[in-house]
């Protein structure tokens, strides 16, 4: 992908979602991109959610996309990196992109139940934490939001 391709990292994103779909998870999709030394974007973790399948309650798909990228990077500071999500990362995914120090994240629907960048709390730019990521929303969010509500509509 060509370099600030912020919707078609998005869309892979999306695709992730609905591979956790898929499993019987909530459809959610993370991919982390950060820059390589020539300057060119490089996606360094994705991840999507398996709460369910891994049997834990931190297996969020920003939580993994943040594993395999410090992996990636053998650092556990993603200084410069930005996480696309399909939905607003909650408190405990918000924090650990805080203590990642990433720079950016790019959300598509708003969590209006658990949200913690926006809708709840707003942990990722706080100004009492030592480090503020910039926070984009809304990138393809009517198609993240349609494949939550979808989702649920079939749950019940």
């Amino acid at each position: 992908m060509k370099s600030n391709d912020d919707e078609g990292y998005m869309h892979l994103a999306l695709r992730l979602a609905r591979e956790a779909e898929a499993a019987g998870e909530v459809p959610v999709g993370a991919v982390i991109v950060q820059k390589d030394q020539a300057g060119h974007d490089e996606i360094i973790g994705t991840g999507r959610n398996t709460p369910i399948g891994l049997h834990d309650p931190t297996a969020h798909a920003e939580m993994l996309a943040l594993r395999a990228a410090a992996r990636q990077a053998k650092n556990y500071r993603l200084e410069g990196a930005t996480i696309y999500v399909t939905l607003e990362p909650c408190v405990m995914c918000a924090g650990a992109l805080v203590a990642a120090r990433l720079a950016r994240v790019v959300f598509g629907a708003r969590d209006l139940r658990f949200g913690g960048v926006r809708s709840k709390f707003r942990v990722a730019d706080s100004e009492v934490l030592n480090h503020r990521l910039i926070v984009e929303e809304g990138m393809l969010g009517a198609e993240c939001a349609e494949l939550l509500q979808r989702f649920f509509a079939g749950r019940r």
